[in-house]
């Protein structure tokens, strides 16, 4: 689908290189996003600019910016890409078997590896030729816009407050526990809050920069100060620091069981009374109704349920809360 100014022609490709360098603001970038050379994109953007008769990106001293003709156009381009999308997507059927889709996730590394190894299995045997992107979540990733402009088909994440804005279904319930040393004293004696108080933690760094944590949020709730000595980026790095030490690592239950079968590790039950972690897969409207990711959304939830069922205590259960479940 194309439109003509002159005798230029502006297809769905320009479109999505227009979006692109918007949000991108680098001809490099975009070329590594759409696994296409420098030059190609840059020819792109020269066509761009002629069918637009706007520069669309200048330089600035840090860097491209876009112009303000780029900004005021390029949510009509994502608007008419999710339209042609609409237009050319067979909502009938999918056959997982047969499907070549490429599914995109957003996963935080607090989920234990053993979830997305779970789910790449599944994928593997009921949709052999599919492709699987896991991208990395952090604080300066605007998960709600990827899963707006389609860049995501769902977003896993343990929001103390999920977003409303889209629809959302529960993967796992679990519980907070206290991950040790095999030889730390309290892994035999228990731990109270006097030694939760005197201990030394890891702790992760902020994973939002809009919401705090379960552990956080409870924690400052009930006025309790921990001596937070070491702080990692990655979640995965948290055990592999604590053998041999005196140092505690609070997390989920699935998490730490994980790293308590792979490292020399004990699993201390948590002094304070910490609310179930929940975790929740988020998806957009755009993809709601779709044959291919709902299929995706059960994988997913069958995964989080077998998670559950594994670790005994934890569960998990469909809690989509009113007008955003799944349908």
């Amino acid at each position: 689908m194309a439109t003509r100014r002159g005798d230029e022609m502006l297809d769905t490709y320009l479109l999505k290189v227009l979006c692109l360098l918007v949000s991108e603001r680098s001809v490099s970038r975009v070329a590594l996003r759409l696994n296409q050379s420098q030059p190609t994109i840059s020819v792109a953007l020269r066509r761009l600019r002629d069918i637009l008769g706007d520069p669309l990106l200048v330089r600035e001293k840090g860097g491209m910016v876009p112009t303000e003709r780029a900004l005021s156009l390029v949510q009509h381009a994502r608007g008419a890409l999710n339209e042609i999308e609409r237009m050319v997507t067979a909502p009938e059927s999918f056959d997982p078997f047969t499907s070549r889709q490429v599914f995109r996730i957003g996963s935080p590394d607090y989920l234990a590896p053993d979830f997305m190894s779970s789910v790449s299995m599944r994928l593997r045997r009921e949709a052999p030729h599919a492709h699987l992107k896991v991208h990395a979540l952090g604080p300066a990733f605007d998960f709600e816009q990827s899963l707006a402009e389609g860049e995501l088909d769902v977003v896993i994440g343990n929001w103390p407050e999920p977003p409303d804005r889209m629809h959302l279904s529960m993967l796992l319930e679990d519980e907070i526990v206290c991950l040790v040393s095999a030889n730390h004293p309290l892994a035999q004696k228990g731990m109270t809050l006097q030694d939760y108080q005197a201990a030394v933690h890891i702790v992760p760094l902020p994973y939002s920069m809009t919401q705090r944590g379960v552990i956080d949020s409870v924690l400052a709730a009930a006025r309790i100060e921990r001596d937070e000595r070491v702080s990692v980026q990655s979640f995965n790095v948290a055990p592999y620091l604590l053998a041999g030490t005196d140092m505690v690592f609070t997390t989920s239950r699935h998490f730490a069981t994980f790293y308590s079968k792979l490292l020399p590790l004990a699993i201390v039950e948590a002094p304070i009374k910490f609310p179930p972690m929940r975790f929740y897969q988020l998806w957009h409207e755009r993809h709601h109704l779709s044959p291919a990711h709902r299929w995706l959304r059960r994988l997913l939830g069958d995964c989080g349920q077998q998670l559950g069922q594994g670790l005994g205590s934890v569960t998990a259960l469909p809690d989509p809360g009113p007008g955003r479940s799944e349908g």
